[in-house]
């Protein structure tokens, strides 16, 4: 018998977070899942402990590393059976009702075929952080727009989706490595309405493990993504605001590039941005003063 719910989990080293992580999956009070466990090339010690978790619901995927956390998910989503996809990070919690006030929610509601819930903090040791302020009530409904323009904010573990929406969005974008799960919710929120829980289900783990702490090469991501989103969007004016927010993330890529050291990868990243810059008059100047930081700061310091 097929399970109602695919938990789809990548996993790459970071042990003490994961075991915390699998826990709290064992003690979901909703019990019709399973868990897909994604391996992107493990270390020993790990491998060892995923050989050990003999649940019958509990299925791991053993990769060679990429590195690739959209691909790595993919290969999960590949082998999952469930009606829905509940997605989880390796260092993050659920709370024990999690899945059961969500799968109960979107069945109650079946024209919104993805949901997500609010979420709490915690620090590499699991105690509360303060409460960050929040950009918006979480809305339902149609959100994209506020969604791209990052009024929302949706954390990863809090998302279960209709496994149907997420092969019709063509699942991770292999080429997004960094911003790879929000452009996924932007793709999702253009074919399905969401349901929201306010309830925070989840705790989301802040260290300094995480893969995005590579500031240039997340920036690099946010640029690929609103690249994509200036010929997604459904709108003239968003398709705008992309092109603007693209300039904009170039041009703090190319001052950090310039605060590391490599001037020519500035060079070319203020290059690119002045092309893209030329329907908005004030980033255009913009650019243009950051190539004159940028001649200044490589002549004379």
């Amino acid at each position: 018998m097929m399970p109602s719910v695919s938990i789809i989990l990548p996993a790459f080293n970071r042990l003490n977070f994961l075991q915390l992580t699998i826990q709290s999956v064992f003690a979901q009070t909703f019990a019709d899942w399973e868990l897909i466990i994604a391996d992107d090339g493990s270390a020993q010690e790990t491998r060892d402990y995923l050989r050990s978790v003999t649940d019958p619901r509990v299925h791991t995927i053993w990769l060679p590393h990429s590195g690739n956390p959209s691909r790595v998910r993919n290969a999960a989503i590949e082998a999952a059976q469930g009606q829905y996809l509940a997605f989880l990070d390796s260092d993050d919690i659920w709370k024990p009702s999690k899945l059961d006030q969500q799968i109960a929610a979107m069945r109650a509601r079946p024209q919104s075929r993805w949901s997500y819930t609010a979420c709490d903090h915690i620090d590499a040791n699991g105690d509360q952080l303060p409460k960050k302020p929040s950009r918006a009530i979480r809305p339902e409904g149609w959100i994209f727009d506020q969604l791209l323009r990052l009024e929302i904010g949706i954390a990863m573990p809090t998302v279960v989706a209709d496994r149907q929406l997420v092969n019709e969005t063509g699942r991770f974008d292999e080429q997004q490595l960094f911003g790879e799960f929000h452009d996924l919710c932007l793709r999702l929120a253009m074919k399905s309405e969401v349901l929201t829980l306010r309830e925070a289900l989840c705790s989301i783990r802040t260290h300094d493990q995480h893969y995005s702490a590579d500031k240039i090469a997340d920036s690099s991501g946010w640029i690929r993504l609103y690249e994509k989103m200036a010929h997604l969007a459904p709108s003239s004016s968003l398709r705008s605001y992309c092109s603007r927010m693209r300039v904009e993330t170039s041009l703090n890529l190319a001052r950090l590039q310039i605060d590391a050291g490599n001037f020519l990868a500035a060079w070319n990243t203020i290059r690119m941005a002045l092309i893209g810059s030329w329907r908005h008059p004030r980033l255009w100047w913009g650019v243009h003063k950051r190539m004159i930081q940028l001649v200044v700061r490589r002549l004379f310091l």
